[in-house]
């Protein structure tokens, strides 16, 4: 082999582990970005109790305090509103991009009435709707007296905005 020969052939090998280094190079400075902005990507929070599919049709009315406790398990507070009532209390709220504040998606109140025989009388599922309190099983805003003066403070402690 010439000398030229050699020169050529070492050149070669520069340019190519030159060429070699600047691809894993740009395939880092990839992959940091990538990294960077998958941690830009918003995340959602579930605060207070999670409702399990399918819990509410599992207690009819008229079912034992004991049966709702099985079901749904135990309730985030308890109300002794002509009867007990137990509210089992929820928020969910999510951050379009990280290291932004978090913004309340949805708030629940699920509340299960019993009678004096400690019986279901009533489930109501409470959300916010167009900013008033709504429970979402009956379709309906519950009117102003006793159980109105228990839920709006539920409401207003959970709204942390």
């Amino acid at each position: 082999m010439t000398t030229t020969n050699q020169i050529s052939l070492r050149a070669d090998m520069r340019r190519g582990l030159h060429a070699f280094w600047r691809g894993l190079r740009m395939l880092a400075a990839t992959a940091v970005i990538g990294v960077a902005l998958a941690a830009c990507t918003g995340e959602q929070f579930q605060k207070g109790y999670i409702l399990p599919p399918g819990a509410l049709e599992q207690i009819p009315i008229g079912a034992s305090q004991d049966q709702v406790l099985i079901v749904m398990g135990t309730p985030s507070t308890v109300a002794t509103l002509d009867g007990e009532v137990f509210y089992y209390i929820s928020q969910r709220s999510e951050r379009p991009v990280a290291f932004m504040n978090q913004k309340v998606v949805d708030q629940r109140v699920i509340a299960v009435y019993f009678d004096k025989t400690r019986r279901v009388r009533r489930l109501a599922n409470y959300g916010l709707q167009d900013g008033k309190i709504f429970d979402f099983i009956s379709r309906t805003t519950p009117t102003s007296g006793q159980e109105m003066s228990y839920l709006t403070p539920l409401f207003k402690l959970l709204s942390f905005n």
